[in-house]
């Protein structure tokens, strides 16, 4: 419902992996790797902020991932500590977004008929593994695309809306979009609400996971599932209202809007993962690697003002919120407060 996510528990408790839940939450996966983050992901707004335009990476330059992030009861823990903090105070001196950006587009994020839709409907989603050839990633791609659709069309339908599907740009030579061209740097994925289209390297994808296994093929996923959630954004009329609060010359203000917008979409995407665990299971080893990878994606060592994704926490926090929630109403990032998307 409209303004802050019921409190949990959210009905039966939703396992995680095999593995998954009280400590010691196994054994740690492998250590991460150093990721070449010369290409990262990024959602290109429709008209840019006010000067100076904020980096549209959801990827964050960082150097490298703390060596404590192999630990899996730190990974394991940021769902419930999301979920539980999403339910109480805001901690820190600015409260959650309540006005701004114009009334109705206000509500459309804060008050979105999603967030009412109940939890993602299973649409049995089964992808072929990943084998090392272009041609498969971008099988992988389409298939995985496929199921997003019939997901998320089925949830618009349920919360009485209308949605387009978008169209794909799944590339392995350079070209151009309206939003630019690519590939760039901070472009191995993003999506262009211009013309409705998520575009992703087939390649890129792969190289900017810092050498991980195609076996564990939800990193990938995550990719396109994030991705797609920027669509669902653009559909549902939230980045409308997200796009306003850019555009403003404060640039804490400016920030904080884009890591809603981006830990939305991190959390659509682990909702969407959440709703296919049937079909789409991953093992204990798959799903520590996918939030390693969004882990190691934080921007909290960059500059203030270049801090528009959110801090490895958040990035991965979110993700998990979203696999654990069941419902939508769990990634409503605009009634918050500022400490949970930080």
């Amino acid at each position: 419902p409209p303004g802050r996510p019921p409190a949990p528990p959210y009905g039966r408790p939703v396992p995680g992996p095999p593995g998954y839940g009280p400590p010691p939450y196994g054994p740690p996966g492998r250590p991460p790797v150093q990721p070449p983050y010369a290409h990262q992901y990024r959602y290109v707004p429709l008209r840019p902020p006010l000067r100076p335009p904020p980096r549209r990476s959801a990827g964050g330059t960082v150097a490298g991932i703390l060596g404590a992030l192999a630990s899996v009861a730190v990974i394991a823990i940021l769902g419930a500590t999301f979920l539980v903090g999403q339910s109480g105070a805001a901690t820190t001196n600015r409260p959650p977004i309540t006005s701004g950006g114009g009334g109705s587009a206000r509500e459309q994020a804060v008050g979105n008929k999603l967030y009412e839709s109940g939890a993602l409907t299973p649409v049995s989603c089964r992808v072929p593994a990943i084998q090392p050839s272009s041609a498969s990633m971008r099988r992988f791609m389409n298939v995985l695309s496929d199921c997003l659709d019939s997901s998320w069309s089925q949830q618009f339908g349920k919360a009485g809306m209308r949605f387009d599907e978008p169209d794909r740009v799944f590339w392995d030579q350079p070209g151009r979009s309206p939003c630019g061209t690519y590939p760039a740097p901070g472009a191995s994925a993003f999506y262009c609400p211009a013309n409705n289209t998520m575009y992703i390297g087939v390649r890129h994808v792969v190289e900017t996971s810092g050498g991980e296994p195609l076996s564990n093929w939800a990193v990938f996923a995550r990719v396109i599932a994030h991705e797609y959630g920027h669509h669902v954004q653009h559909r549902a009329g939230i980045l409308l209202y997200g796009n306003r609060l850019m555009d403003t010359g404060d640039i804490d203000r400016r920030n904080e809007a884009s890591r809603r917008i981006e830990l939305q979409a991190q959390c659509f995407a682990g909702a969407f993962l959440g709703a296919e665990r049937v079909t789409l299971p991953m093992t204990q080893a798959q799903f520590n690697a996918m939030i390693r990878d969004v882990r190691g994606r934080g921007d909290e060592r960059l500059p203030p003002e270049k801090r528009d994704h959110g801090s490895g926490r958040a990035y991965a926090g979110w993700v998990v919120t979203g696999y654990e929630g069941r419902r939508l109403a769990v990634c409503n990032t605009w009634t918050v407060p500022s400490s949970k998307v930080n």
